[in-house]
């Protein structure tokens, strides 16, 4: 009986509704008026939206199981382990860095927009540092591993990687002045956005918001983030806005000639946990194993992934370099 009732009490967790079903039931409304009231509606929405895919992709005959069985997977080891590393580190990282701040800010709506585009830098080193950071990457790939595209790749995350990525976030949005309260409001919109624009095929076909997309990122945008493509790797770090992405760069739009590819370039099991969650620390260490000397077993976790100690370096930026030369040397062929 008490198995039931866990089971029972992290089903409700999941879908979040236990405060709506409440406010429901009392048929108190006015709370709707006040930012808990408001996310207490909002927060269930993404966690209903995977559920409405799965049944759509049922429907559609693309059930994409393999991708559902190792992100809940995942989703049930997170909620166990990660019980041990909450808020803290964002807590901490305040208290330590708050006395330090250039100035601070004040809540108003023009702050408000400054707090957003330094939460958006934060993110995007953060993000960044993922992608080309071995050790950081270990972390990262749990989440790029699905060779599909659906809402439960939102859950897909390694245990450790929030606290990394909170810290830098929190630590940089604090330094330039951001008030903790404004920043958990953020850290509330950014992560149900984050969530949203996971959303696969099955839900929204096209996802490139029409204008929109020249101004936030959308999830035509992260679809092409996830991509293993070399046109498409490494680009549409940002999360909301893509204001960095287009300062840095590493801005992409998805192509009709470019059919995404999902995944990761590394030979691997997308439907083992095992090979999923820890396949990128087991490859770093062998690395580190086999190379030679500190200095290069060093680099082997600093450096990008695809870094290689003889200079057979199969980089992202490699990959993308022959990639452009490529299609360089078919454009001439054709003229």
């Amino acid at each position: 009986m008490e198995i039931l009732e866990t089971l029972y009490e992290e089903l409700v967790g999941f879908f979040g509704i236990t405060q709506a079903w409440e406010i429901l039931k009392s048929g108190n409304y006015e709370v709707l008026r006040t930012y808990e009231g408001i996310t207490t509606f909002i927060i269930p929405i993404i966690p209903l939206l995977v559920f409405l895919e799965l049944i759509l992709g049922l429907a559609y005959k693309k059930p994409q199981t393999r991708v559902y069985k190792v992100n809940f997977l995942i989703y049930v080891f997170n909620r166990f382990v990660g019980r041990f590393i909450a808020i803290a580190m964002v807590t901490l990282c305040i208290g330590w860095f708050q006395p330090l701040a250039i100035f601070q800010t004040s809540p108003t709506w023009y702050w408000f927009i400054y707090a957003y585009i330094i939460w958006e830098f934060g993110h995007f080193i953060y993000h960044y540092l993922g992608h080309k950071v071995r050790l950081f990457w270990c972390l990262h790939s749990t989440h790029h591993a699905p060779e599909d595209m659906n809402l439960s790749v939102t859950y897909a995350h390694f245990f450790l990687e929030a606290p990394y990525a909170d810290t830098i976030r929190t630590i940089i949005c604090i330094l330039a002045g951001v008030q903790p309260e404004m920043l958990f409001v953020i850290m509330f919109i950014d992560g149900t956005y984050g969530a949203f624009i996971h959303v696969g095929e099955n839900v929204m076909k096209k996802a490139d918001f029409g204008f929109l997309g020249k101004y936030i990122l959308t999830p035509s945008h992260h679809r092409v983030h996830h991509a293993k493509n070399p046109l498409y790797m490494d680009t549409n770090f940002c999360n909301l806005l893509n204001i960095w992405d287009r300062a840095f760069g590493t801005y992409q739009e998805e192509k009709e000639y470019e059919k995404i590819r999902y995944g990761i370039t590394r030979e691997m099991d997308s439907g083992n946990f095992m090979d999923v969650y820890f396949g990128e620390f087991v490859a770093l260490g062998k690395d580190i194993w086999k190379a030679p000397g500190i200095k290069n077993k060093l680099m082997y976790v600093i450096m990008p992934p695809g870094w290689n100690h003889t200079g057979a370096h199969m980089t992202s930026k490699v990959v993308r370099s022959e990639y452009f030369n490529a299609q360089k040397t078919k454009d001439k062929a054709a003229a």
